[in-house]
């Protein structure tokens, strides 16, 4: 499902920026984009994202300033310091009218300003943490979606069910005008057909047509559909499997369609099958 979540700390580790934005994808894969100082936990970073994303393309990227860049306070490196003043002496025993090095010279200098060390270990805790707050706000805009899609679904899935109480009032007629159809091409491709006969022709022709059970397997998977949206455990790769079930009863229905009804009503419920698979694509 579509997301995306930001998350951004101060800290005397440095200055840390999580962005973490999720799409639908029908696996789960995941992109990182790390600084180089944290690049060695990646491995923590992916765990965090696996626990709560079970499906869909996540691309997560964080941004990391060290406390040097950021303000933090400093020390200045006295050997450092020490080798600028020996190669100035040096420069100036060369050169007597070469200045002499000034204070803020020296301060930019690179290296004479060291940056606090930082415990590496503490610092992969310190991301994590954050990573774990913005997957926290990613997952509730994940439910959002889901809420709203679960909703898309239980509409199609009501229109369908319409579909079939309608089908099922005129199937009746449908049968009836079935068997006179039947019985008046019998009649008119013999001369003279035994009625017994005939009555069993019919009647077997009349029973390859039957299509009241995959009308009732179609009922039960949309009940299936309906009680598996209530779960709260991921259920797309179930509901994918569902429409699959779906589509092959409805497609058994148009097979063994004889009236022009039931066609349209096999062409409603394999568009509006169509347009659930869809959704589902987008469901974790």
């Amino acid at each position: 499902m579509t997301a995306f979540a930001r998350r951004a700390a101060e800290t005397p580790l440095g200055q840390m920026t999580w962005e973490v934005r999720s799409v639908n994808h029908r696996y789960r894969e995941v992109a990182m984009r790390l600084p180089e100082e944290l690049r060695f936990a990646e491995g923590v970073f992916r765990d965090a994202i696996s626990a709560v994303v079970n499906r869909g393309r996540v691309d997560a990227l964080l941004r990391y300033t060290p406390p040097s860049a950021g303000g933090a306070e400093r020390d200045i490196d006295v050997e450092v310091v020490g080798h600028l003043a020996n190669w100035s002496d040096r420069i100036r025993a060369i050169v007597p009218d070469a200045e002499s090095l000034q204070v803020s010279e020296i301060l930019k200098w690179p290296g004479v300003m060291s940056a606090p060390t930082v415990n590496d270990e503490v610092l992969a805790d310190a991301a994590a943490g954050l990573l774990r707050e913005a997957l926290s706000e990613l997952t509730d805009s994940r439910e959002g979606e889901g809420a709203a899609l679960a909703s898309i679904l239980k509409d199609k899935i009501a229109t369908a069910r319409g579909i079939l109480s309608s089908l099922a009032a005129q199937l009746p007629d449908i049968a009836k005008a079935q068997r006179q159809r039947l019985e008046q091409r019998l009649m008119e491709m013999v001369e003279q057909v035994d009625p017994e006969r005939l009555e069993q022709e019919v009647v077997i022709l009349l029973a390859r047509s039957e299509v009241t059970e995959e009308m009732d397997r179609l009922g039960l998977h949309l009940d299936e559909v309906e009680q598996i949206l209530t779960r709260t455990e991921p259920v797309g790769r179930r509901l994918d499997f569902m429409m699959q079930e779906l589509n092959r009863e409805a497609n058994t229905l148009g097979s063994k369609s004889a009236q022009l009804e039931q066609t349209s009503a096999s062409v409603d419920l394999k568009v509006l099958i169509e347009q659930m698979r869809e959704q589902v694509q987008n469901i974790e």
